[in-house]
């Protein structure tokens, strides 16, 4: 199945901003950190069709997935 994945801000860096993958169906959002070496903390927001979505979250055909890195304010 195809997915859209589009990274934000420090987690583009040395990979991609947007990207279309495709992946094995039943697939989770799990399985995309490891594709992209990212570890959970790396990953505290996660988007699919501009939802919130966990780490467990099964992936849909042509979903649209991101990822945000920890964000910080003052």
């Amino acid at each position: 199945m195809k997915v859209k994945v589009k990274l934000f801000a420090t987690l583009r860096d040395g990979r991609f901003s947007e990207k279309e993958f495709e992946i094995e169906a039943g697939s989770d959002v799990e399985l995309l950190l490891k594709m992209f070496n990212l570890k959970h903390e790396d990953v505290p927001i996660i988007f699919i069709n501009g939802r919130h979505a966990d780490f467990d979250t099964r992936i849909m055909d042509n979903d649209d997935i991101a990822f945000f890195p920890p964000i910080g304010g003052g």
